[in-house]
């Protein structure tokens, strides 16, 4: 009887350890960031206010490996031009792995105002 207590009092300890690294991991691993559009932050791409390509590539970098089991380490991140503040709006950065070769990396606006911008990427 008492191995019988103790064998589902560590079966719920494991189960509970997984659910809540379950959790940390989603929670840790998102790709989503809201930024604020200031001097600082917002350059002008074909007219539009944009997000600076230098703040989408250093959020990108250390967002897409925040876990040794989420993701690829990447060693840099490039974009193109900065991010139009136009919900919709893509560009498609580039990162190189830490053992060679690169990744696209696609980046969309999912909403836009006049005082920040939420966008994600793909992992």
């Amino acid at each position: 009887m008492q191995r019988s207590k103790f064998l589902i009092g560590a079966l719920g300890g494991v189960t509970a350890a997984f659910a809540l690294g379950g959790l940390g991991t989603y929670l840790l691993s998102g790709t989503e960031s809201t930024t604020g559009l200031d001097e600082r932050t917002t350059v002008s791409v074909d007219g539009h206010r944009a997000l600076a390509a230098n703040i989408v590539e250093g959020r990108t970098e250390s967002k897409y490996h925040p876990l040794p089991w989420v993701g690829d380490k990447l060693t840099a991140v490039s974009c193109p031009t900065g991010l139009k503040a136009v919900a919709g709006a893509t560009v498609t950065c580039t990162g190189e792995k830490r053992g060679g070769g690169s990744v696209d990396i696609p980046v969309r606006v999912i909403k836009a105002g006049a005082k920040s911008v939420t966008w994600t990427f793909e992992r």
